[in-house]
């Protein structure tokens, strides 16, 4: 079942300031980046330079030549090369190894420049010592990008070998990703050099989030996170030691990729703080952006240098810096995720919820969360009074928190939904669901789906439990629901996108 997003359907009819001082907070409508706020956009990302429109040759290649590929599976280059080839990758795939004439049944070549075809991107996988020779033949075979999988630069003091390396690739205008990183992932062209095998670490589908790590063991975590999350991808990059391509010149280029409909970042430190703002800035108008800073601490913050060379800088200079952007500051890997699952949704902008529940504990326990948020409980209509008093049981009270009671069948849950989705008081509805009472069955992710599918408010789902409440949780976000293991973390998620929406409202009508 393909999702028609909101996102997609629903486009904004932009207001004169006049009508901006209007209650807004049942709008209901998706911004499209058009007129004069497009030449914010563009004036905020700022030209991009050709290094940097070259990555199109990193997510996209034609043809990948891999060095130090190898037949010995514990070795990086012949992971690489397995990956890309179980993986279904329909481009060309160019061994690299000067000692073996095949590997995987492909035909080895022992540098880029004997290959008698056009290489787009070199994947590099040698001891670093022999990275710039191999640069250089890269060069002189005309190849636009390269990856360097490899560490030992900067990270542990081998600066002067990693400038050599940068004023290579700069000269060529080649879009080079690392040293000392984990490599790229693009599902939808099925382009993986993760130097992680597939058995261990799963790949997510092609969708429509892109991931930035600066670390390769984060970005690890997070590609097979997202995978197990139902979280689906359009690109995936660990940067590393920025060396040639950073943070900003990455979220410039997912800004203009049209299979990025939201940017997620892992960062230690950020090369021109400056720059990094104006870009987001521009970024936040068309893509919500979410980010998780580390290296906040002192002791973190030298974690950060010994391990991708980073300088992470002043971390309430940071925060202040990303809500001036527009952009959601991630407390831990968990909120990163959570960020995530939310983006695809109507946009709304109002603070009245209604939470409807199976159970009155957790009703409780999300009106704290909206308190908390700065959110409030919505003031049921009374045409929505009546209505619900019509199917619910004398012991279920029509007031918010919903109780629907434990013995709360999947009819009921609709039933109660219809009445909130058609009352304008309410903006957003968060529905708990306890999957354990024996009056309840799959039949609820229908319910649910439907539900979803055809509001113009948001739905969240809230379902805390073990295996059976996780298969039914991965049902509901393969539908595209936004499900959550406890109010209070949806609750915050909830507030994230509303402060967001917000954001690009005041911007659009400054």
């Amino acid at each position: 079942m393909k999702k028609n997003t909101h996102r997609q359907k629903n486009k904004i009819v932009h207001t004169t300031k006049a009508k901006a001082g209007a209650d807004i907070s049942n709008t209901q409508n998706q911004y499209s980046v058009s007129g004069k706020y497009s030449d914010i956009f563009s004036r905020h990302l700022g030209p991009m330079r050709q290094q940097v429109k070259n990555l199109h040759y990193v997510f996209n290649p034609s043809s990948v030549a891999i060095v130090g590929a190898s037949k010995n599976p514990s070795k990086i280059g012949h992971a690489i090369l397995k990956n890309f080839m179980q993986g279904g990758y329909e481009g060309k795939l160019y061994p690299i190894n000067p000692s073996e004439k095949e590997i995987l049944n492909l035909a080895c070549y022992p540098k880029i420049s004997d290959i008698p075809h056009k290489v787009d991107c070199a994947i590099i996988a040698v001891p670093a010592e022999f990275v710039y020779e191999v640069l250089q033949d890269a060069i002189k075979a005309k190849v636009p990008s390269s990856i360097i999988i490899t560490g030992g630069f900067s990270e542990i003091g081998n600066k002067n070998e990693e400038l050599r390396i940068k004023k290579l690739a700069d000269d060529a205008q080649m879009a080079l990703i690392g040293p000392n990183c984990m490599g790229v992932l693009n599902p939808i062209k099925k382009v993986d050099s993760i130097f992680l095998p597939i058995y261990k670490l799963t790949r997510p589908q092609a969708g429509s989030i892109s991931f930035i790590s600066q670390s390769g063991a984060i970005g690890g975590c997070i590609v097979d996170l997202a995978s197990s999350f139902g979280l689906k991808m359009a690109k995936f990059v660990s940067y590393g030691n920025a060396l040639c391509i950073n943070e900003t010149d990455l979220v410039q280029y997912l800004a203009h990729d049209e299979q990025t409909k939201s940017i997620l970042a892992y960062v230690e430190g950020v090369s021109d703080g400056r720059k990094f703002m104006s870009v987001l800035s521009g970024v936040s108008m068309k893509k919500p952006f979410a980010v998780l800073k580390a290296g906040k601490t002192k002791a973190g913050s030298q974690a950060a240098l010994s391990h991708t060379a980073s300088l992470s800088g002043s971390s309430k200079v940071f925060s202040a810096a990303m809500r001036q952007c527009g952009a959601i500051e991630a407390d831990g890997l968990d909120d990163l995720f959570d960020f995530a699952k939310i983006f695809d949704m109507p946009i709304f902008f109002g603070s009245r919820v209604a939470v409807l529940t199976n159970g009155g504990g957790n009703g409780v326990l999300a009106a704290d969360a909206l308190e908390q948020y700065g959110l409030s409980l919505a003031q049921f209509s009374p045409a929505t009074l009546r209505s619900l008093k019509t199917f619910l049981p004398k012991t279920s009270q029509a007031k918010n928190p919903l109780d629907i009671i434990g013995d709360a069948t999947a009819e009921r849950y609709e039933k109660s939904l219809d009445a909130l989705i058609e009352d304008e008081g309410v903006d957003a509805i968060v529905v708990i669901v306890l999957l354990q009472t024996a009056s309840l069955d799959s039949s609820i992710v229908n319910v649910l789906t439907r539900a979803h599918y055809k509001s113009q408010k948001p739905i969240i789902v809230v379902s805390t439990g073990g295996d059976y409440t996780r298969m039914h949780q991965k049902m509901l976000e393969d539908y595209g629901l936004p499900t959550y293991s406890s109010p209070s973390t949806a609750i915050r998620a909830l507030d994230a996108a509303r402060k967001y929406n917000l954001y690009c409202h005041t911007r659009r009508i400054e």
